[in-house]
């Protein structure tokens, strides 16, 4: 194989590793001749030392490595794995090239106004876990309103549509109303459920219901520091710290300065709903607010890097 780079990575890069930690490593091939030739060049190819299932013990090793092409779309992409292997130092590179040095050299050049790849995780499990409780709110505003126009004589939730009511539709933070089509067919999307005017107020009030006991529950547990992923939810609040740092200093420093607390996070140590919550809300809007206020493009010049291959390519297989 004809290696472009190879580096440790995971919690070893991080600074979060501990005595049990396994080793993860990963690198960027050059693909074959007859790989780019006749349009089969791989997305990556991977190796585990653990047989069978399990959790990976610190004798264990996960290797990905990822072909030229590939690499550049995930970087051009914003994906959290391809940005931190710009910024890995070099006592985690293991194997380099001058291909790889001239990628590291314009690094600069994938950071965007728009990251949402990279902190699109940290998003998710802010959601996931209820943060604020502003869904929740939302949900049970809808719900308070179709109750309340049941209990009016001569209404009937089973029998009105969305549509009959569209004007007196709660309308507050996670509600939104919207068109769509030629038609113009009206939508009322709460917490991400999208529901067409020609809904019954019923159908709208038993999505509502669903919703609100799964994400309720959640919210609970995350309360008493129960059901939570601590994984999950180091890894959210590590992708928006590093966000922050590219954001304000152009770069990423490993291991980072941050390691022991995010360990501390990972371990359970640290009680949720008074610190991990609020802490995770806030990096995300701080994440926002540098995005705006950053002179970086909206986009990646994806032009750059596409004769950037052509030209390692060349360089492959003519020496040119």
């Amino acid at each position: 194989m004809n290696t472009i780079v190879k580096m440790k990575f995971g919690s070893h890069l991080y600074g979060t590793d501990t005595k049990d930690s396994d080793t993860d490593y990963k690198g960027i091939f050059m693909p074959t001749k007859e790989q780019i030739f006749l349009g089969r060049i791989p997305k990556c190819y991977s190796e585990k030392t653990k047989v069978g299932v399990g959790k990976n013990t610190s004798g264990d090793t996960d290797t990905e490595v990822y072909s030229l092409h590939y690499f550049l779309e995930l970087a051009c992409q914003g994906q959290t794995v391809a940005i931190d292997m710009l910024h890995a130092p070099d006592d985690m590179i293991l194997e380099t090239s001058d291909t790889w040095k001239a990628i590291c050299l314009n690094k600069h050049l994938f950071i965007t106004k728009d990251m949402h790849a990279f902190v699109g995780y940290a998003m998710r499990q802010a959601s996931k876990y209820g943060i604020k409780g502003s869904r929740l709110a939302s949900a049970g505003k809808v719900m308070d309103f179709i109750n309340d126009f049941d209990t009016q004589k001569g209404n009937d939730m089973n029998k009105t549509r969305l549509k009959q009511v569209w004007d007196k539709l709660p309308q507050r933070e996670h509600i939104h109303k919207y068109e769509i089509g030629k038609d113009r067919l009206r939508i009322y999307q709460v917490c991400g459920k999208k529901i067409q005017e020609t809904a019954t107020l019923r159908y709208l009030f038993d999505i509502m219901v669903t919703f609100y006991n799964a994400y309720g529950a959640r919210a609970r547990l995350a309360e008493k520091n129960e059901g939570i992923d601590w994984k999950a939810v180091s890894h959210a609040i590590r992708a928006s710290m590093q966000l922050i740092e590219l954001y304000k200093d152009g770069e990423i420093k490993f291991p980072l300065a941050q390691a022991e607390y995010l360990k501390d996070i990972k371990a359970g140590k640290i009680d949720y709903k008074s610190e991990v919550a609020p802490l995770l809300e806030t990096l995300i809007g701080e994440v926002k607010d540098l995005a705006v206020a950053s002179d970086y493009p909206d986009k990646v010049d994806r032009k750059y890097w596409e004769k950037f291959i052509m030209f390692e390519v060349e360089k492959m297989l003519w020496g040119c």
